[in-house]
């Protein structure tokens, strides 16, 4: 199993849409690739799509969803994964990813990432319904670790090991969101380089940064500002495990002008060539 080094990506969002597109030699030129929410762009036409397909031409795109609910007890939505797998063939993504979670019952989304119970009997439940998406989507998928707030008193397998098991049993890579390290670490008091040690290396296939809200009490994961130094710090160490992992920032809410997230994007750079040289 290889690891395809992509470089430095941006989260695609629609204020940025037409500064990507009609200045090309501008900040733009210093994003190497592009992540998008397929969600936002299952429907058929419209202006989404049609700036997806421009900007798809010059740019190496990646496909992230937020709705597969990989853990739910619910069947999986057949009609989702085939529109899924209908604008996987129109964009040919270089991965597709989705969430460590689960997002509704009995047909109802909740529309938020919910966290499992790492038991031995939803391992085995995870590991099944994944290959069953890969089978179904003529490839290999991505599994993003989650934020989260709340777990279950019957959980008996950390997180980092209970993914780790997911991407070798199912044969699927892992998108490791550092962020969300970070953020459930500090909910849940635990050690974020245990948690980076429990990682195989050759599974992690992607990195996302990102902002969020503290509270004091407690993290929020929020995407709405920039990543603050204790996750840049996290994240060199993830870099000195696991060699150049192709990185993106995500920015959700309070989005700043495409020139402000290519410089954090640059810094992240920074960061790497750094933490990678040091492990050399």
């Amino acid at each position: 199993m290889t690891k395809e080094f992509l470089g430095f990506g941006l989260g695609l969002r629609p204020p940025h849409y037409d500064g990507i597109l009609d200045d090309p030699s501008g900040p733009a030129a210093r994003v190497d690739w592009f992540e998008i929410i397929s969600e936002n762009y299952l429907v058929p036409g419209g202006k989404p799509i049609h700036y997806l397909d421009r900007i798809r031409e010059r740019f190496p795109i990646v496909m992230h969803g937020v709705s597969m609910s990989i853990g739910s007890v619910d069947p999986l939505d057949r009609d989702y994964l085939k529109d899924l797998k209908a604008l996987a063939e129109r964009v040919e993504p270089e991965w597709m990813s989705d969430h460590l979670c689960w997002t509704g019952f009995q047909g109802v989304n909740s529309h938020d990432l919910l966290p499992l119970p790492y038991t031995e009997e939803s391992l085995s439940h995870v590991i099944e319904r994944v290959k069953t998406v890969q089978d179904f989507l003529g490839r290999r998928i991505l599994l993003e670790n989650p934020s989260s707030y709340v777990g279950f008193t019957d959980s008996a397998i950390p997180e980092a090991q209970f993914l780790a098991e997911i991407a070798t049993q199912a044969d699927c890579h892992i998108l490791l969101d550092v962020n969300n390290i970070y953020v459930s670490a500090f909910n849940h008091e635990f050690d974020a380089q245990a948690y980076l040690a429990d990682i195989p290396a050759k599974r992690v296939r992607q990195i996302h940064l990102a902002g969020h809200s503290n509270a004091g009490s407690h993290i929020i994961d929020t995407h709405d500002r920039e990543v603050i130094d204790p996750v840049w710090s996290l994240y060199a160490d993830a870099l000195r495990l696991f060699g150049p992992v192709p990185t993106m920032i995500e920015r959700d809410a309070d989005i700043p002008p495409l020139a402000d997230l290519v410089n954090e994007l640059d810094h992240a750079r920074t960061v790497a060539g750094a933490a990678l040289a040091k492990a050399a």
